[in-house]
């Protein structure tokens, strides 16, 4: 059912112009606000974010070109991809052969719209289908793009769900794109959905939603929030979340930190398509949060990978490219790997020398009418031996090959058998 919910959240959120600033980001915060309490932060023009500033805010109305007999050929109000990103205001008449050179188009993919951006250089252009380009005549158009680049402000949002503990996980997503709805929609969309479901749940950890723009947004938060990324002990960047490719996890930049390994242990031993890819500087706001001076152990999901599907920033990545299912199953993903985070402790065993008896504490006999009586035995078997206080359940449950729930299971019922102590940091 969550799948559905989360395809039409993607659905309705698809026509909203998104950039890096503007409406539209507000916009969108605004919908995801309806699913979630959220703090919205307005960061002002020209304030310095580590090496960046904040640039200034760009909206749009309207844009179209019409050709000599007076038809709109590439108009704003079908896409908002027909507009290359941070576009300065255009009102002009010039002929076709000087237009040609603010024209974008995908020669290999000649019925698709490319997304194209200009937010470092006042620059304005158009994309459109190769086959429409083709079927231009010679003339004189009309040119409008009625937009505005002034002093404004940068917009995200955050939600938190409170835990026992400070330490925080960060979940991050982009709010940056227009119409594109495996990237970024479709992260946006899963992250609604766990934020919700957690909230229901007892936590040891602290969870932080960001919605932010890529880059410039993720720089913009821990510019503003060093205190805050001091806190974080495990992390993950959504993205390309609803395609039907097989999941990729991408490790952070220190490749064995604890989500790493929750991440790893979770896809291969639920029998999921996946693949698992050593950290590198390029990709998504993982990139930001992995730079050296932060190192935060933030990984990155995904199905497909950044620029890895023939649909990837074209019209092709529109809602029906995303499908229910695929959400569903990276929602499943996220709340497992979030499990083993939370229960993932370290042991002592108060009795190490020698098996201590199990039936005199009633330990044996409590497992007696279950079906998995013989793997639960073996889960305290291995949760006992391996209780040096360097093991955690993750590592037990990994070299154990038994499941990280009947480890945690098992080392709950000796914890209150006061045959393990849990080791405090």
């Amino acid at each position: 059912m969550s799948g559905k919910e989360m395809h039409e959240l993607v659905r309705r959120l698809y026509p909203l112009c998104r950039s890096i600033t503007g409406d539209g980001v507000r916009a969108t915060l605004d919908v995801i606000g309806e699913h979630l309490p959220l703090k919205v932060y307005e960061v002002p023009t020209g304030t310095p974010v580590l090496d960046w500033h904040v640039p200034r805010e760009w909206n749009i109305r309207d844009a179209y070109v019409r050709d000599p007999a007076g038809r709109k050929v590439v108009d704003f109000a079908e896409s908002n991809l027909h507009v290359v990103g941070y576009s300065v205001p255009v009102s002009a008449t010039m002929p076709l052969r000087e237009l040609r050179g603010r024209l974008h188009t995908l020669p290999d993919q000649p019925d698709l719209v490319p997304y194209r951006t200009s937010y470092w250089a006042e620059d304005w252009g158009f994309c459109l289908r190769q086959e429409t380009l083709d079927g231009l005549a010679d003339g004189d158009y009309e040119v409008v793009i009625d937009s505005t680049l002034a002093d404004g402000h940068l917009t995200y949002a955050e939600h938190v769900v409170p835990g026992e503990s400070e330490q925080e996980v960060l979940i991050s997503c982009h709010t940056c794109h227009p119409s594109l709805a495996n990237d970024n929609l479709a992260g946006i969309a899963v992250a609604v959905w766990l934020a919700r479901r957690l909230a229901g749940t007892r936590l040891r950890h602290t969870y932080r939603f960001l919605f932010a723009p890529g880059t410039i947004g993720s720089i913009t938060w821990l510019a503003r929030n060093r205190e805050a990324a001091g806190r974080v002990r495990h992390g993950l960047v959504l993205a390309c979340a609803g395609d039907a490719g097989a999941l990729t996890y991408k490790r952070s930049r220190r490749g064995d930190a604890e989500i790493d390994r929750a991440m790893a242990y979770v896809l291969a031993s639920s029998g999921r398509p996946h693949s698992t890819l050593d950290f590198s500087p390029y990709g998504y706001d993982e990139r930001q949060y992995c730079s050296p001076g932060f190192d935060l152990p933030v990984g990155s999901l995904t199905r497909s990978t950044y620029a890895s599907y023939p649909e990837y920033h074209t019209s092709g990545d529109d809602p029906d490219f995303v499908l229910p299912e695929s959400l569903e199953d990276t929602l499943e993903t996220c709340w497992e790997t979030f499990a083993v985070l939370e229960g993932n402790r370290r042991y002592v065993n108060l009795r190490p020398y020698g098996e201590p008896q199990l039936g005199r504490r009633g330990l044996y006999d409590a497992l007696g009418g279950r079906s998995d009586t013989k793997q639960a035995q073996l889960a305290m078997l291995w949760v006992l031996n391996l209780s040096d206080g360097d093991n955690t359940l993750l590592d037990v449950a990994q070299r154990s090959g038994l499941p990280f729930a009947a480890i945690a299971e098992a080392a709950q019922s000796l914890r209150e058998a006061e045959l393990v102590a849990e080791c405090t940091e």
